[in-house]
């Protein structure tokens, strides 16, 4: 077990990290605007006027993305679902909105292609130096399990990440269920666990699950994202390993 210290909390007998995907370890800030802006104008095409609300809804105005919004910390199935709703508003039917919306969701990635966001600095390298120090490492992402794998796979990560888990038809953040599973599959207890993400959402599913700390990062220097958070740090490389 190993001591993981963040500016000036100590985390003792820690024997797994999981991290966050989206703006945790994945600068997708660009990807996600795109899709939103992509998405919602297919939309719009389909259903008029329904554009700027969704693109408001998405947390995205004007070339700016909300990291605490909907696009960027919700999972596609939720998305999916809230976009079919401002749909349903305009009077057409449940499930014609739901496919309206997941079309155009799909299309949009297509689009988009499958050029990968760029890692955010320092994220190699602090797992590598977590892995070599015998610490468990996995991602817990609002993205789908092929769309973790598909990331880990791009960046070369399989060697340090050693579990890869989305959300697919199950329960998303903050549910304690994600953290727990994660937990079992790699045979480790919670109270020896940290979660290391950019959103309320990961910090409430840390501590439902009553892991032994929520480490919040804010690249964008907003602390208010990652509230309930034991520490925030703004770079990656403020993880510390101590020796014991």
């Amino acid at each position: 077990m190993v001591t993981i210290k963040c500016r000036n909390i100590k985390f003792s007998n820690i024997q797994a990290i999981f991290f966050d995907k989206n703006g945790t370890l994945e600068d997708s800030e660009a990807y996600l605007r795109s899709l939103g802006q992509k998405g919602a104008r297919m939309i719009d095409a389909q259903v008029p006027g329904i554009g700027e609300p969704l693109l408001m809804a998405f947390g995205i105005n004007s070339n700016t993305l909300d990291p605490a919004g909907l696009i960027s910390v919700a999972s596609r199935r939720e998305t999916e679902i809230a976009a079919a709703a401002y749909i349903a508003e305009t009077g057409k039917g449940w499930f014609e909105s739901l496919k309206i919306a997941r079309q155009a969701l799909d299309e949009a990635e297509k689009y988009l292609g499958t050029t990968p966001a760029p890692l955010f600095a320092g994220s190699l390298d602090l797992l590598k130096s977590l892995s070599a120090a015998g610490i468990k490492l996995g991602i817990i992402s609002a993205a789908t399990t092929a769309e973790v794998s598909d990331f880990v796979a791009r960046h070369e990560l399989t060697d340090y990440i050693q579990l890869q888990k989305g959300v697919d038809d199950g329960p998303g953040k903050p549910d304690p269920v994600l953290f727990l599973q994660a937990c079992q599959a790699l045979g480790v207890e919670p109270g020896n666990t940290l979660m290391v993400g950019d959103a309320v959402g990961d910090m409430q599913m840390a501590r439902n699950a009553k892991a032994a700390g929520c480490i919040g990062i804010t690249w964008v220097g907003k602390s208010d994202h990652v509230q309930g958070a034991d520490v925030v740090i703004n770079q990656l490389d403020e993880i510390q390993i101590l020796a014991d």
